[in-house]
């Protein structure tokens, strides 16, 4: 069997359910099932990526930041350092639990975290319309008065009745930091846990200086160009559903088990997928297979090591 280079994309459902408190053991719990599911990979002698969300994550330490201030006057770390933050302690989790599923396995692998900055257009037409939501939901009074003090943009939440949010944009990624040195760790065997939630978002100033933006990097889209930038041979993006779906949970669903990108642009164009939810996904597969990748696959992390499931995304449909 051909080794393969392979980056799989962790999605918030993988480390932490939607109906779950978010407590360690959860995410534990929740971070060993995943791993176990993807183990077969590292038995097939595989090199592998390991990417992921934080939303859940990065929100709770948006909320820590909140209390910190109005309890005790800690002062509020900005976005950048939060996503940094969320990016070592979840990288850390992974890491712990993924070498005791080796150890339980018989495999022997290193495995490395990067914290890891991604290279943002600081002029990316997302910074005239924030939509990314972060942190704590907010009555109006209270989100006008953060609005005035420190410059964020808030809008209304369907969560909570006259509820407001802040929102952040979602730029595209165009650099990865370190990526050349990614690669050659990942071709040495090593597994490398990097870009987590998207990467934290920076941006170059006249001076070539690195500079921090309050934004968000959509976490599929930035796993995809880590995989391209690779040469990754295959992209998963592991979801809460075995199958992309159009027209989902309608009268007229249909699971898609192939999808090349004719057919994908398509669906786009038809709003088949869902904008906030699939549709993203889809992209950032298309992303992949039109860079030179070979395949993108999105599954349940549940069903990985089945291969009946997901949904196979190439550029032409395979014989």
């Amino acid at each position: 069997m051909k080794k393969k280079k392979i980056v799989i994309a962790l999605g918030g459902n993988a480390l932490l359910r939607g109906d779950q408190e978010g407590t360690i053991e959860e995410q534990e719990k929740n971070t060993y099932d995943t791993l176990k599911n993807l183990i077969y990979l590292i038995h097939e002698g595989h090199n592998v990526v390991i990417s992921h969300g934080n939303g859940p994550q990065v929100g709770n330490i948006l909320m820590r930041n909140d209390a910190g201030m109005e309890l005790y006057q800690i002062p509020q770390m900005p976005l950048d350092v939060c996503v940094a933050d969320s990016q070592g302690g979840i990288g850390y989790m992974i890491e712990r639990v993924l070498r005791n599923v080796l150890k339980e396995e018989g495999l022997k692998r290193d495995i490395i975290t990067m914290v890891t900055q991604n290279v943002v257009d600081k002029n990316d037409p997302a910074f005239k319309n924030p939509v990314k939501p972060v942190g704590k939901i907010y009555n109006k009074e209270t989100a006008d008065k953060l609005a005035a003090e420190k410059g964020w943009i808030f809008k209304p939440t369907q969560k909570m009745e006259n509820g407001w949010r802040r929102v952040v944009a979602s730029p595209e990624p165009i650099e990865i930091f370190n990526v050349d040195t990614i690669g050659r760790i990942v071709e040495g065997g090593t597994i490398v846990i990097a870009s987590g939630g998207g990467g934290i978002p920076v941006y170059i100033d006249e001076n070539e200086h690195v500079r921090p933006l309050e934004a968000v990097i959509d976490k599929d889209k930035a796993s995809a160009l880590l995989a391209a930038k690779i040469k990754a041979d295959e992209f998963y993006i592991l979801t809460d559903v075995p199958y992309v779906y159009i027209d989902f949970r309608q009268a007229n669903e249909k699971k898609l088990e192939f999808l090349n990108r004719a057919d994908a642009l398509k669906y786009m164009e038809e709003g088949k997928f869902g904008e906030g939810s699939m549709a993203p996904k889809v992209q950032a597969c298309l992303n992949f297979v039109e860079n030179g990748g070979g395949k993108s696959i999105i599954t349940e992390s549940t069903k990985l090591s089945d291969k009946a499931y997901g949904t196979k995304i190439t550029m032409e449909y395979e014989d």
